[in-house]
């Protein structure tokens, strides 16, 4: 990498008010478990619409913020669970970097933390990896008001049981995230978007022909008869899968992922039910009524519907996915797919371990958790 970016070596100046802020962080919970008071965790605020309601005390984690450390020649950033995303994506850009799970945002008060907590990735997660496949380690405040720490800054740090990616998802219940290291990526040489006129079936066929010959998709979309392919990469190889994929080049294409990833785009101004159906790519177009907007190559479809929770649900279990109440949500309805006795008693098992009093956002998932 090139000398101009060992420039940007970077170290938060200010650690000894952040340490008071954790600190404090510390003493909330710890009087919370002595007296089994329930906390609510907040930051940002920008994902209250997600899971399922929590009625508790608020433990505010927005002050706890800053980037602690960021080497862009190691690919490496950490960062407080309070650092808005904005902050840390002008950071990395500045250095042509970028987080690779293209995380959406849904307000511009987001924060590292929240995102980590929901596990939330965009367009790119299906041929980049997830959120959880780029945390390299994490610091925490459990449910008995114990500082945990968790993995480090480099993958070889990453070994054994990864209790640093348990918290990818775990909407707070195992512990407050106080800051997380992630690996990020250069961003592309080169980025194009290509659409297709064509039914749902010819477009999850013909996507996943062009995966299998390895080019450089970089996020899929199908929606209202039409088929968007970002290609992103040096500038040779897109070029060359642009000749393969072809289709017409669609302008302005920054902004129609961004409108995708932040739920921008007209498909989501829908007042009916948001549902996230989560499956392997190559299912069949599934019977169910409403809107449905297909990412991930399949894997991920939004559905805009307002059939009966226990249908949706019953068709995703028959072809072995989850659905997830996403937005719109009514109050007789869980949010998340139930899970199975097993499934459940692992749950239970972790949430005793980092959590025992049930403090930290109870609920939040699952109605026993």
């Amino acid at each position: 990498m090139c000398d101009n970016h060992i420039a940007k070596f970077y170290r938060n100046p200010n650690d000894n008010m952040s340490k008071d802020i954790s600190q404090h962080l510390q003493t909330q919970i710890l009087d919370a478990y002595e007296n089994k008071t329930a906390l609510k965790i907040q930051a940002g605020n920008s994902k209250s619409f997600y899971g399922r309601p929590v009625t508790a005390q608020t433990l505010d984690v927005s002050e706890h913020q800053g980037i602690i450390s960021y080497e862009p020649t190691e690919l490496v950033i950490t960062a407080r669970a309070g650092t808005r995303l904005t902050d840390i994506e002008k950071t990395l850009n500045e250095s042509k970097q970028m987080l690779a799970f293209e995380p959406p945002a849904f307000a511009d008060s987001a924060t590292l933390g929240g995102t980590i907590a929901c596990n939330f990735s965009g367009p790119r997660r299906a041929y980049s990896g997830a959120a959880r496949d780029f945390v390299l380690g994490c610091h925490i405040i459990n449910g008995k008001a114990e500082k945990l720490k968790f993995g480090g800054q480099v993958m070889k740090n990453v070994a054994g049981y990864d209790a640093s990616r348990l918290m990818c998802g775990a909407m707070g219940g195992l512990g407050v995230i106080l800051d997380v290291s992630l690996k990020v990526l250069p961003l592309p040489e080169a980025q194009i978007t290509l659409v297709h006129q064509c039914e749902i079936h010819q477009a999850i066929k013909q996507i996943h022909q062009w995966v299998k010959q390895s080019l450089p998709v970089s996020a899929s979309c199908y929606t209202d008869g039409q088929l968007f392919i970002r290609l992103s990469g040096n500038q040779s190889s897109v070029t060359s899968a642009k000749n393969i994929v072809g289709g017409e080049l669609l302008n302005n294409c920054d902004i129609f992922w961004r409108n995708i990833k932040e739920q921008k785009d007209d498909f989501f101004k829908s007042d009916k039910p948001l549902w996230r159906l989560s499956l392997t790519s190559n299912t069949p177009q599934i019977n169910l009524s409403g809107d449905t907007l297909y990412e991930w190559s399949g894997a991920l479809r939004w559905l805009s519907s307002e059939e009966p929770a226990d249908n949706i649900r019953q068709a995703l279990d028959a072809v072995g996915g989850h659905a997830t109440l996403f937005r719109n949500q009514t109050a007789d309805v869980d949010p998340f797919h139930p899970l199975s006795s097993g499934l459940l008693n692992i749950q239970k098992h972790l949430k005793n371990a980092f959590d025992p009093h049930n403090i930290l956002n109870p609920g939040h998932l699952y109605k026993d958790l």
